[in-house]
């Protein structure tokens, strides 16, 4: 008698198909590209701010260019915070909507885990950070949100340091981990951190929005009709009180991922994504992380350790992420019942988990809009997200190390095993899938 067959292994991680892998891995390539970029736009601002010209820095931020007709009289950081990180979230967008529309992600299955890993890792941070906050004494609960996002040009850059044999399919995940926790970032920045709100501007921008929609639904990309469009909506954004980076993820979400009449070839998402990606990675985030990382530490070092707010934030960052992302994704194997994935242990996800603490542009961001720039709150909050991502960071990188030397030897072991051809079987699934 012939029993029923066994239901194939369900896989936590499991490979995604090649187009999407192929695509994730150019994606990839240019976001570790630019958290090489930020990193080094950070420590030069670091070390800028705490050297005997630290004025000129100082007077560098806060140099004011713009229209002041237009309200856009800004400082240098605050065009770099409200402008260039426009594009990010723009870019952020478009990633988010071809994840869930085209890519593997449109599978619920295969979304419940990073959509819950985000979750996750944003809910327990900010538990940790509140409640410290409400406990001590000076403790400031309005910058709940700050530990709750993960830079994932930072966390990337870190990867490419760490590793070359981890499995593609925990890059994957950190990536679209990242991507939801920067739509869920920018949901709270528009929600809780909008002080006054000017209906006027803010549905005016309707018209040149909706013209940007009509636009790419026609699959125009003429960038002299587009940027103007996009441009207006980001100023009108701007004056109505919510933040201007919330302008970025609109025209983001309009842009169609699937080609009319199911052409070959990318969608217009796809396109622009492929085109302002290396903007974004290469020189919005960069700037940003410049103008935002410079903070003094030699005179307030002592005051911002015993400030609860640093405090929060630390802990929030390095324990909150990884008990969070770490916890959310134990939830999902438990009650989905699936495998890890060949070969994949739960260090691997802690691994991963500590790596989602790296809370860097986001954080200093929300940061800025929490406490106020320049202030006291502001610079304690600085120091505490550079302070927890430089601890997340080096955590990750001693359980990632291992785990790299243990998918080494694998390999090698995998590479001694051939077939008859003389084609070792560790490239036998990658052969096949393209």
């Amino acid at each position: 008698m012939t029993g029923t067959p066994p239901r194939p292994t369900r896989y936590l991680f499991g490979r995604g198909t090649w187009p999407e892998v192929s695509r994730i891995a150019d994606i990839l390539r240019a976001e570790t590209a630019g958290g090489a970029l930020l990193l080094i736009a950070a420590v030069v601002a670091l070390a800028w701010a705490n050297s005997p010209w630290a004025v000129v820095y100082q007077d560098l931020t806060a140099w004011r260019i713009g229209p002041a007709g237009l309200h856009l009289d800004l400082t240098l950081a605050q065009w770099a915070a409200d402008g260039l990180l426009a594009i990010f979230f723009f870019v952020a967008g478009l990633e988010l909507k071809r994840e869930f529309v085209a890519g593997d992600l449109r599978d619920p299955r295969r979304a419940m885990l990073p959509v819950a890993a985000a979750v996750g890792g944003m809910a327990v941070p900010a538990l940790i950070y509140t409640a410290v906050n409400t406990t001590l004494d000076g403790g400031a609960p309005v910058g709940w949100a700050v530990p709750t996002a993960t830079d994932i040009a930072f966390a990337l850059a870190v990867l490419a340091v760490i590793s070359t044999h981890l499995p593609a399919a925990l890059r994957t995940f950190l990536l679209t981990l990242a991507v939801v926790d920067d739509l869920l970032a920018i949901l709270i920045i528009a929600v809780f951190y909008t002080d006054s709100l000017n209906p006027l501007p803010l549905a005016a921008a309707v018209v040149p929005l909706g013209l940007f929609a009509l636009l790419v639904q026609r699959r125009v990309r003429s960038w002299w009709l587009l940027l103007p469009l996009a441009a207006a909506t980001w100023m009108l954004v701007h004056a109505s009180g919510v933040h201007a980076t919330v302008a970025g993820v609109l025209l983001g979400f309009l842009v169609p991922v699937v080609r009319r009449s199911g052409g070959d070839g990318p969608g217009l998402a796809e396109h622009f994504e492929h085109r302002w990606r290396p903007l974004s990675a290469g020189f919005a985030v960069p700037v940003f992380a410049f103008f935002a990382a410079g903070v003094s530490v030699s005179g307030g070092i002592g005051a911002a350790l015993a400030d609860p707010i640093m405090i929060g934030i630390v802990v929030g960052l390095v324990v909150g992420k990884c008990a969070g992302v770490l916890g959310a994704t134990w939830l999902v194997q438990r009650f989905t019942r699936a495998s890890l994935g060949e070969q994949m242990s739960w260090w691997d996800v802690l691994g991963l988990s500590l790596l989602a603490g790296i809370g860097f542009t986001v954080s200093l961001l929300i940061g800025e809009l929490a406490f106020g720039t320049g202030s006291a709150h502001d610079e304690h909050a600085r120091i505490g997200i550079l302070v927890g991502s430089l601890i997340s960071a080096l955590l990750a990188s001693i359980v990632l190390r291992a785990r790299n030397r243990h998918y080494r030897r694998v390999c090698r072991a995998e590479e001694v095993d051939t077939d008859a051809d003389g084609i070792p079987d560790v490239w036998d699934d990658d052969t096949v899938r393209r």
